[in-house]
């Protein structure tokens, strides 16, 4: 996952500047709260979890034949391993994997 260095807050910054870390998410939509420098959780603006929310909902209702039917059109190459629609590709695959096995 590449993370844009502007977009990174330590945990201390968002427990004492939680309001210039809101300000910060709001400028850039979503801020990466890191925790003895590894990531430890994500805040969205709202205007970014209201774009987001809607395609997470939708997604959660998905039966298999829908999920098949939109892997058909995500390329499975060329994707870089670090982006993210290759990560969503990945756990696709692997919960079709799994159901398909049962």
């Amino acid at each position: 996952m590449m993370i844009p260095r502007d977009a990174i807050v330590s945990n201390s910054d968002m427990i004492k500047n939680y309001k210039a870390c809101r300000d910060k998410a709001e400028r850039l939509s979503k801020v990466f709260i890191m925790k003895n420098n590894e990531p430890d959780g994500v805040l969205f603006s709202i205007n970014e979890y209201e774009r987001l929310s809607g395609f997470v909902e939708y997604a959660e209702y998905l039966e298999k034949n829908d999920i098949a039917k939109i892997l058909e059109v995500v390329p499975r190459q060329g994707v870089d391993e670090s982006h993210s629609i290759g990560l969503i590709r990945k756990d696709i695959d692997q919960i079709v994997a799994v159901d398909i096995i049962k």
